[in-house]
């Protein structure tokens, strides 16, 4: 593809259509306060040199932050979270069959814990990390 061409190719996530590129476009504009929080802690490779993406879809998801290198997803479960355990137990499974890693914390953990959410982080990534192959 040349390189002028306007189009973008998004083979990488697969199975993703425009709507839901739209949604994680909306959701990044319209961060909660706790993912804005934890954000501005992990943006830019603050956080042990991980590089995360916000608001990223895959699939038919979106997710709070994802660091491609190891696969590894974080959730920020808010009030919402509460009133769809089923679907959130659901996609954690799939997205654990399928190679993904999951961690999950709360609002609350994200305001009055943001230290120990980073280490459970990195923790995640390190664990990750010695397991990757040679």
């Amino acid at each position: 593809m040349a390189k002028n061409n306007p189009v973008k190719m998004f083979s990488a996530i697969r199975g993703t259509t425009e709507g839901i590129r739209h949604v994680a476009t909306e959701m990044r504009r319209e961060m909660t306060p706790a993912e804005a929080m934890l954000w501005s802690a992990i943006r830019n490779k603050q956080l042990e040199g991980l590089r995360f993406r916000s608001q990223h879809p895959l699939g038919r998801f979106v997710f709070d932050f994802y660091c491609p290198s190891y696969r590894l997803v974080v959730e920020v479960y808010g009030g919402i979270h509460d009133l769809q355990p089923e679907y959130d137990s659901a996609r954690t499974e799939h997205l654990t069959l399928n190679g993904y890693h999951v961690v999950t914390c709360t609002n609350d953990e994200v305001f009055n814990d943001l230290p120990g959410v980073l280490v459970r982080i990195s923790d995640a990534a390190r664990r990750l990390g010695e397991t990757e192959p040679e």
